[in-house]
């Protein structure tokens, strides 16, 4: 028995491999199916053509030429269904005990004896934090779904790469009044080189105020404290949407004994060719193989991992 720790499309499709060599295993995931892709912007539209994101050789069909949020739940959806992938939703793994070939994977619900573990958790799940005075307000978001909410309010936008400025763009087209606070001197020149143009023009004609070189020194619950080259400002605010970026779950990869590289980056240390951790019989699939690179992998390279992991546990199994 083979668990694999996240069903995202990465730990879907090793689940897919996995079934395809005869090796039984179970999928675990602490929220729902491809929870990630759940918790994007409910009017996203993903970057890659739909063959790109296609799993198990199930075709993946959209209606324009890119796909949307809503199409590819509904694509992973069928893929789980159409290969009757044994998942456990909504558990969350605590810890694992023993060793290759006979460990005891400990979740909040149960306990499973496996052969092998892969984990395959992205890095979405965990919001990079601000560590300000405030962050735990309720009107703090770290996670934007549509802007219909934030309709004549007061909107405090931090960051400025692509996802603040999807976030900044589509709040002012909805009618707030949004602010934006950034680290740096300007717009991340990794933002879509067809949007970049957008935000920079609703800056200089006034439409988005903008607060460059600046930091969140405080957030109360009618106002923001800001802290700019001219000195602290504060501000009327009534939601604050902090793009602040994610990072993969580093408690539950200290807790399965899975060792970093020492560098900013904090990757989980691996075996290129088997995706091995350190950990003998303990598997890293996916985006979180990145670490803090999170700009490095994603869905559409990191699919061969499926088959990469599937092919080391078939051979040691034998």
């Amino acid at each position: 028995m083979v668990i694999i720790i996240g069903a995202g499309p990465i730990g879907l499709a090793t689940g897919i491999q996995l079934k395809r060599k005869g090796i039984p295993f179970r999928i675990i995931e602490r929220g729902s199916l491809v929870h990630s892709l759940y918790k994007y912007p409910t009017n996203m539209t993903f970057f890659s053509t739909s063959d790109r994101l296609e799993i198990g050789d199930i075709p993946f069909i959209s209606h324009g030429p890119k796909p949307t949020r809503s199409e590819a739940l509904e694509y992973y959806r069928r893929a789980a269904e159409h290969y009757d992938l044994p998942i456990n939703l909504y558990e969350s793994v605590q810890r694992v005990d023993g060793v290759d070939g006979n460990f005891t994977v400990v979740t909040d619900k149960s306990d499973y004896k496996a052969s092998k573990v892969v984990v395959a958790t992205g890095f979405y799940g965990t919001a990079n934090k601000m560590n300000v005075p405030g962050e735990d307000l309720p009107k703090v978001k770290h996670y934007y779904d549509e802007p219909h909410p934030y309709a004549w309010q007061n909107v405090l936008v931090v960051g400025a790469g692509n996802s603040g400025v999807d976030v900044a763009l589509e709040c002012f087209r909805s009618n707030a009044n949004v602010t934006m606070v950034v680290k740096y001197g300007e717009i991340k020149k990794s933002v879509k080189y067809w949007v970049k143009p957008d935000i920079e023009n609703r800056i200089k004609n006034g439409e988005i105020a903008a607060y460059f070189n600046s930091e969140i020194k405080e957030i109360r619950d009618k106002d923001v404290v800001l802290t700019t080259p001219e000195g602290e400002v504060t501000i009327k605010n009534d939601f604050v949407l902090a793009m602040t970026g994610y990072h993969p779950n580093y408690a539950l990869m200290d807790a399965l004994g899975i060792e970093l590289t020492d560098d900013e980056n904090c990757m989980p240390i691996h075996q290129e060719d088997s995706l091995e951790t350190n950990r003998k019989g303990m598997y890293v699939a996916g985006v979180v193989c990145g670490g803090m690179d999170t700009s490095r992998l994603f869905i559409e390279n990191s699919r061969v991992h499926a088959d990469q992991i599937a092919e080391h546990v078939a051979n040691s199994l034998k």
